[in-house]
């Protein structure tokens, strides 16, 4: 249950070795020593690292369960399992694929499946979460964007496909479980410090993992449907879907 403060005493985390998903939960932990679940890969690499953090971090326990994006026929015994040990109050939506994006569009099976994980994968759960969270009359779905969704670019159009579906459909989930009590932010990323950057020059308005952490938990407590991380990036992709097709494909973006 969600104490009387508005922090969660059981989260889940969806991605359980997303880097921006363990910082939301540290930002948390801050607060409360809320107990965590951790929905990782089977056998996915650095779950243990996740939960030796988290611990650090002051979670009361911290356990993991596996969790394939892609087969959407195990998630409701996923979430089934991540309920075991009681109401689930902040459910972080933070998995996806990014991969090589000019191999994505010319590989139809590598494609496919990043479809499957990115979006599919991502209904299948918001669509269990909503129905549990509505059960139990409250809940806090953080669902993890891109500003990638807003404006789909030639240099990641795959990826950015996905994104637009998922953004489409957690901000309308949000609006049809709010007579329920369950309340969704989603949240709007652009380029952020992970594992998944190294390497990459770095862009304008580039943040770490910890400051979209802090976003986040300031947008649940004032109530937000949306955020942008960082906010600048809202008026920046106002300017951006302005722009003439003609010119835009010619923006080093």
């Amino acid at each position: 249950m969600i104490n009387a403060v508005g922090d969660p005493q059981r989260i889940l985390l969806m991605g359980g070795t997303s880097e921006i998903g363990l910082a939301i939960v540290e930002q948390y932990l801050r607060n409360v020593p809320a107990a965590v679940v951790l929905a990782c890969r089977p056998a996915g690499i650095g779950a243990e690292d996740a939960v030796a953090r988290l611990r650090a971090a002051g979670a009361e326990d911290v356990r993991t369960i596996d969790f394939d994006a892609s087969a959407t026929e195990t998630h409701d015994a996923v979430l089934a399992d991540a309920w075991s040990a009681g109401d689930v109050d902040l459910a972080i939506v933070a998995f996806g694929l990014l991969g090589d994006q000019e191999e994505l569009w010319q590989d139809q099976v590598k494609a496919v499946t990043a479809c499957q994980v990115n979006f599919t994968g991502a209904v299948s759960v918001g669509v269990l979460l909503g129905k549990r969270m509505s059960a139990q009359g409250f809940g806090q779905i953080v669902a993890m964007s891109s500003v990638a969704g807003l404006k789909v670019r030639r240099s990641n159009f795959v990826y950015g496909a996905t994104k637009a579906g998922f953004d489409g459909f957690y901000r309308n989930l949000g609006e049809a479980l709010n007579p329920a009590g369950v309340h969704v932010l989603v949240v709007r990323p652009g380029r952020v410090r992970t594992r998944m950057s190294v390497g990459v020059k770095e862009a304008p308005l580039t943040v770490d993992a910890s400051q979209v952490a802090r976003l986040v938990h300031d947008g649940v407590r004032s109530g937000k449907r949306v955020i942008w991380a960082p906010a600048a990036f809202k008026l920046v992709m106002l300017v951006l879907a302005h722009v003439p097709a003609s010119i835009f494909r010619k923006l080093s973006i």
